[in-house]
């Protein structure tokens, strides 16, 4: 029990504020709203359906990342729905916005899937890992603590916010 505290006390540091599946210090853009299954293309500054060929899954996790980050999850998911079914991107993101949306065992099956595809995948370790100290299994989030490091996600935000999840208890919307 000692170790476990002392283990949670260290990780106790402070961080900057990081937006999902991203190293970047500050969130994404705000989202252009357009309907249902559109998204915003910014070559031609317009919104045009999801599944459209012009767009590339890079271009779709963006988009993903920018919902997720504004609370959209709904819309997140039928951005994800246009993106590669077994894509690890997708997967990890198709569990977050379920997890959000209060599927918390839909969440952890996506997570399970992503890491089937690419174990490598710190972000849905990440992303398991909170959802682990919502449910109070500190243990195996620190479990997927060390498996972000060993996978050289050291210094990432995978890394820095479920360690903060886990010295806080509390776990991030984005």
């Amino acid at each position: 029990m000692r170790v476990v505290f002392a283990s949670i006390l260290s990780l106790a540091i402070p961080f900057a504020a990081f937006a999902a599946g991203s190293n970047d210090t500050s969130p994404p853009k705000p989202v252009v709203k357009c309907e249902d299954g559109q998204v915003y293309d910014k070559k031609s500054k317009t919104c045009i359906d999801a599944k459209d060929s012009r767009l590339t899954p890079d271009d779709l996790y963006q988009t993903v990342r920018e919902l997720a980050y504004a609370g959209e999850y709904s819309d997140a998911q039928i951005v994800l729905a246009a993106m590669p079914e077994q894509d690890d991107r997708r997967l990890t993101y198709m569990g977050f916005t379920s997890r959000k949306m209060g599927d918390q065992a839909g969440g952890m099956a996506f997570y399970a899937r992503a890491l089937a595809v690419n174990p490598a995948n710190v972000l849905a370790r990440s992303y398991r890992g909170q959802a682990l100290v919502e449910q109070g299994d500190i243990p195996e989030a620190l479990a997927e603590l060390r498996a972000i490091r060993a996978h050289g996600g050291a210094g990432t935000w995978a890394e820095t916010s479920l360690r903060t999840a886990i010295a806080t208890g509390q776990t991030f919307s984005y």
